[in-house]
């Protein structure tokens, strides 16, 4: 028997399931706002933050009980605005991860997301003048998702900078799962 794994990624909710290992990766939109008080007005500058993820991810096959399985899933951009002269752009990009499940979701049906781990990886394309900082560089740093974790932060000095990565997705499978399609959520957001 075998467990196939395949992942779709939308950036829209609500996401149609579809067959295979589904992963949403998520984008929001973050705003961060600074007052500046004058002798007679109060203005509100913003420095804006969006996220771009993969359409579509696929992390392949692997027999019940075979260990792990690994894919990347593709790239990853993170834009970040400052306002000229007053306000420099800098981000921080989390990810999380639901658990992974088939048939039912019953305890032989389910890849608890503590088995599902993330590591980013380096910098595959910058613009701006930015420190980025990866939140798991290589393969040895990879993090368990039963929680929310940094998967990258950047901060420029200049007024935007985008910072792009391709993380990788590494799914130990417990040896008492099932054969089956698995589907899960990876929502990547960055503020």
């Amino acid at each position: 028997l075998t467990c196939r794994f395949a992942a779709r990624a939308v950036e829209v909710a609500p996401l149609a399931l579809v067959a295979g290992l589904v992963i949403a990766l998520t984008p929001s939109v973050a705003s961060a706002r600074l007052a500046l008080a004058g002798p007679a007005t109060l203005a509100l500058l913003s420095s804006t933050v969006s996220i771009t993820v993969p359409a579509t991810a696929n992390l392949g096959s692997a027999p019940t009980g075979a260990g792990t399985l690994s894919a990347h899933l593709g790239t990853v951009t993170v834009t970040a605005t400052g306002v000229l002269g007053l306000l420099l752009p800098s981000f921080t990009a989390t990810v999380t991860s639901t658990n992974f499940t088939t048939g039912g979701a019953s305890a032989a049906e389910t890849v608890p997301n503590g088995s599902v781990s993330y590591w980013s990886g380096p910098v595959t394309a910058s613009s701006g003048s930015q420190t980025p900082v990866p939140g798991q560089l290589t393969a040895a740093q990879a993090v368990p998702m039963s929680a929310s974790l940094t998967a990258f932060a950047s901060s420029g000095t200049v007024t935007t900078i985008t910072t792009s990565w391709d993380p990788t997705i590494v799914v130990h499978i417990p040896a008492a799962v099932v054969a089956g399609t698995y589907t899960g959520t990876v929502t990547h957001s960055a503020a």
